[in-house]
């Protein structure tokens, strides 16, 4: 469903992803996992046609994704780490502008929009206004939308970010369930490495660019030689605490000297 074949992206003279490649397989659970900076949102937006790779092929659903955008931008729904809902319209019009913008017939999005409200339990609040909702209301109201036009394949990047346990519980029940009766293929990154034990199918981890391992939950414990997948991902990438906002300004602060030469 997704291959990407030796992918690196540099802005001016850093390379923020470093000939990395990978496959996910149709209808699989997979975690993209990595430290705060390590690539894991410049590989999403290449995923996602938001970003060009500076070399290499990455095609999802058989499109090769540069060469294709639109017919990869049809294929898969994301939800974004930060909120992309408009406060100001209700949970119905959100997922009705998003249908109409995806080129869903009428017919068809009047019963997918009520069969994905009642899935993710907002059905009773269709006609609130977004900005009446909590955070959690927020995610599964972004999955819901994901899914409206029926895609093959389904972008999370930490979608469980600042919600409370409970929350977090509904939101990837939510998810295993759509991955089980739609057949949906997940690609997440999450910091929370019980989420990933309780739903990945396969990992990799990906720290400096650079993929570190990919496989099994089992197959990287074993590797590490290590007991949990938490004490793998430390061992693999490092105890030293990461700094994205820093990471970020430093790589900014290169590709602004560099231009300006």
């Amino acid at each position: 469903m997704i291959e990407v074949k030796n992918v690196v992206k540099k802005f001016g003279d850093f390379t923020a992803v470093d000939n990395i490649s990978f496959k996910v397989n149709k209808g699989e659970i997979f975690a993209f996992l990595g430290p705060n900076g390590a690539g894991k949102t410049t590989s999403i937006k290449m995923l996602t046609t938001l970003l060009k790779p500076t070399s290499g092929e990455v095609f999802l659903n058989g499109h090769n994704v540069t060469e294709n955008p639109d017919e990869t931008r049809k294929s898969f729904g994301i939800v974004f780490q930060d909120p992309s809902l408009d406060n100001e319209l209700t949970a119905y019009e959100n997922m009705q502008f998003h249908a109409i913008l995806y080129g869903v017939k009428k017919e068809v999005y009047k019963k997918r929009i009520v069969d994905l409200l009642k899935m993710v339990e907002l059905y009773d609040r269709k006609d609130s206004f977004v900005k009446t909702f909590s955070g959690g209301m927020k995610r599964r109201l972004e999955i819901a939308r994901g899914l409206l036009h029926h895609p093959t394949v389904l972008f999370l990047d930490e979608p469980t970010i600042g919600l409370d346990p409970q929350t977090r519980n509904h939101i990837w029940t939510y998810i295993n369930e759509l991955n089980k009766k739609e057949g949906v293929t997940i690609f997440f990154t999450t910091h929370h490495m019980e989420e990933v034990e309780r739903i990945a199918k396969r990992v990799a981890i990906i720290d400096h660019g650079k993929i570190l391992i990919d496989g099994t939950i089992e197959e990287i414990i074993k590797k590490a030689g290590k007991e949990s997948l938490e004490d793998a991902f430390i061992s693999l990438t490092g105890s030293t605490i990461r700094d994205e906002k820093a990471n970020i300004g430093k790589n900014q602060m290169r590709i602004n000297s560099k231009l300006m030469r």
